[in-house]
């Protein structure tokens, strides 16, 4: 499997899942302060200078190595399920380190790796089509993929029947992610390294100095024994088509090695092998983990790769040490990233808790998500979908800081002015941002017209806006209720703005109702007419839940609905005003 993780899956998902499913040796060093460290952002030396921006500290540590052009940056995922928005944050984290090169003059190239090889070791409870739509195991041909577990990802059927393979499938799924967010990137798949012979030579070179390989792999996985018979090499069965562990003996000069096809742990489970006898090339296999992360650095020629914090102190510290002692070659500039959370839990597929990349931008706009990467990869976060608004707020304060709009300290202007032109296709100045939550509001009509009516008269489309500004910033509105829809808050709500829905109310609250139109026209906030709504209630003498509810019928034509005031307050007043006189 690859680097590219988020915050660990279900166990029975193994894209969060080394290929391995070895113990492992523990390592009391302290990570951070070894030379090889790959926290390259959380060492704290007081003696160094940082940039605004994180991604100028990765660079000049490319940079001080003197790289040959042009500059590889990688990334890479095992496409064993649905590669949902964790499994992202290195495109993007590699992204802008290779955009800030590209600023300094160097030739640069984002390749991302499927580790497509990977042979299948559980069945994934939750599968998603090339359109994002998730589906549960029984909804496909479950028996097909567990009549291949123990096979590499590309000798699958696609369960869709729409790719040539189920690691093809999910491959497509990441591509379609990073063009999404216009991130570059040269998708290289690892069965294609193999099957070329971009991977021949180094296969070999591990193979001839097999001893030295089994002493270093000894030290991080128990089931290595420094003198015993590992071979680091899995042939594919010719006969049942599954990956073994089993070599039996090595032809270097013909390029082959003989296996016998036994059985494969797999977490809790055995894959059983078919017994079988054969001969494969080293063509025909792959590598096992620890020694094809390395193999791929070698084959690439890649310079820098960010990976999450479980590689940190797991495959990265084994990696260096095949890189420098097998393949004697330099591993490349590390970075660790922090997980992140959804909604304040782990990613999981089995459990619903995923959003992928299209669904994202379903609700925001491509360069919100960009911002949120952009933010320093060292810090754990949330991406709270409940909450997108506060992103989408934070967004629009850090476009805001960058065009001198608003007050800022002296690191947020830093910041802003850095980064920002790197979130955005082009700096556009006579950009309209519309309020998340007041995009929401006018998400509860659908009339375009009357959005921009509504939208004019609150001040948030100036005069003389370009017809295509204003285009761009009705947009949000779509999202903004696609948000609200998705997390059935409290904008989810059609808003009645044609006739006035049918009624009958008694004089007292029709009296009520006239009273607090007179308050909201004198322009209050959205605490004061909460507050209000109560007051006049209670001089009136009128029953609170039927207040409400008066409300709720003349605007939305239901019993319940948001909380009243700060709604009243973000539609327009004019209409309100009106509505509850029931003049309109």
């Amino acid at each position: 499997m690859s680097p590219g993780s988020n915050a660990p899956d279900d166990a029975a998902e193994p894209i969060e899942q080394h290929d391995t499913g070895e113990s492992t040796k523990s390592n009391d060093a302290d990570e951070t302060t070894e030379p090889d460290s790959p926290y390259t952002l959380q060492r704290e030396d007081g003696n160094e200078t940082h940039h605004a921006f994180w991604a100028d500290d990765v660079a000049d540590s490319v940079e001080a190595r003197d790289p040959e052009e042009p500059i590889v940056i990688k990334g890479g995922i095992s496409p064993s399920g649905v590669p949902h928005l964790g499994n992202v944050n290195e495109i993007m984290r590699g992204y802008f380190v290779a955009e800030v090169l590209r600023e300094r003059g160097h030739e640069v190239e984002q390749v991302f790796t499927g580790d497509d090889r990977d042979p299948l070791r559980g069945l994934p409870r939750t599968l998603c089509d090339l359109e994002g739509n998730l589906v549960d195991l029984g909804e496909v041909n479950a028996g097909a993929l567990g009549r291949n577990l123990g096979s590499p990802y590309t000798d699958i059927p696609d369960p869709f029947g729409c790719c040539d393979s189920y690691g093809d499938h999910f491959s497509q799924i990441i591509r379609d992610s990073a063009a999404a967010v216009d991130v570059p990137i040269e998708f290289v798949s690892t069965t294609e390294l193999y099957e070329n012979g971009d991977l021949e030579e180094v296969t070999r070179h591990v193979l001839e100095n097999r001893d030295t390989a089994r002493e270093v792999l000894s030290a991080y996985q128990d089931k290595v024994e420094e003198n015993g018979e590992y071979v680091p090499f899995n042939p594919i069965c010719e006969e049942c088509g599954k990956i073994t562990e089993t070599v039996t003996a090595i032809d270097l000069e013909a390029g082959t090695v003989e296996y016998r096809c036994t059985d494969m742990d797999a977490g809790d489970q055995t894959i059983e092998g078919c017994g079988h006898e054969g001969t494969a090339t080293l063509r025909e296999g792959k590598l096992p983990w620890r020694f094809e992360w390395p193999a791929q650095w070698q084959a690439l020629g890649v310079d820098f790769e960010p990976f999450g914090k479980d590689h940190a102190e797991g495959s990265w510290p084994s990696g260096v040490d095949v890189a420098e002692n097998v393949l004697g070659i330099e591993p490349p500039v590390p970075m660790v990233y922090e997980w992140f959370t959804l909604d304040g839990e782990p990613f999981s597929s089995s459990a619903g808790n995923v959003i992928l990349v299209s669904d994202v931008l379903d609700l925001i706009e491509p360069e919100v998500l960009r911002y949120f990467f952009a933010k320093d990869p060292s810090k754990a976060r949330d991406f709270s979908v409940e909450r997108l608004d506060l992103l989408v707020d934070e967004f629009d304060r850090f476009e805001s800081v960058y065009y001198g709009e608003v007050e800022a300290d002296e690191d947020e202007t830093a910041f802003a002015e850095r980064v920002y032109p790197l979130v955005v296709d082009e700096p556009n100045e006579d950009r309209i941002r519309l309020p998340y939550t007041f995009a929401a509001v006018l998400g509860m009509t659908d009339d375009p017209e009357l959005r921009e009516e509504i939208a004019r008269r609150e001040g948030h489309i100036p005069e003389g806006a370009s017809e295509q500004a204003i285009e761009d910033a009705l947009a949000r509105v779509e999202q903004a209720r696609n948000w609200a829809r998705r997390t059935e808050n409290e904008f989810d709500y059609e808003l009645k703005r044609g006739a006035i829905p049918d009624h009958d109310f008694d004089e007292t609250i029709e009296t009520a109702l006239a009273e607090l139109a007179d308050f909201i026209e004198e322009g209050h906030g959205p605490d004061e007419i909460q507050e209000e709504i109560y007051e006049t209630a209670k001089r009136h003498d009128v029953d609170m839940g039927s207040f409400f509810g008066a409300g709720y019928r003349l605007f939305f034509d239901e019993d319940q609905g948001p909380k009243l005031g700060p709604f009243l307050a973000k539609v327009d007043r004019e209409f309100v005003v009106a509505r509850l006189r029931r003049e309109r």
